[in-house]
């Protein structure tokens, strides 16, 4: 059990190490994978930021990823995409990549089955 969680931990903190392309436009791919979403069953719980979780917003729990980042999320099966901003921890369980608002998940198609295969990518924030 130590050693899967070693093994856990040592591949969450090389996720953003890893980012491979630099795209037009400041934006970076950081992989690819299993995304789910958590809806309004934890509306109003505090996020590992300190704010309050509201399935309405375009957010997204990365375990590694700066609180503020602004990730595209692009879903595979149907090339539809939203930017989410992290701001919570997670996900832990399975091999999700990311969890996603419900409004991200209904934005890219997968609100219906829960999880897809997305691709994400950082983008660099323009303000």
């Amino acid at each position: 059990m130590r050693r899967a969680m070693a093994m856990s931990l040592a591949l969450m903190l090389a996720i953003p190490a890893v980012a491979q392309d630099q795209i037009g436009g400041g934006e970076t791919e950081i992989g690819n994978g299993t995304a789910s979403y958590y809806g309004r069953e934890l509306a109003g719980n505090r996020t590992a930021s300190g704010e309050r979780f509201d399935p309405d917003q375009m957010t997204a729990a990365h375990p590694t990823l700066a609180f503020g980042s602004k990730v595209r999320v692009t879903n595979l099966s149907n090339g539809q995409s939203v930017i989410v901003r992290v701001n919570d921890r997670g996900p832990f369980g399975g091999r999700r990549v990311i969890d996603i608002s419900q409004a991200a998940a209904k934005e890219i198609g997968m609100h219906r089955s829960g999880t897809a295969r997305v691709s994400l990518t950082l983008v660099a924030d323009q303000n």
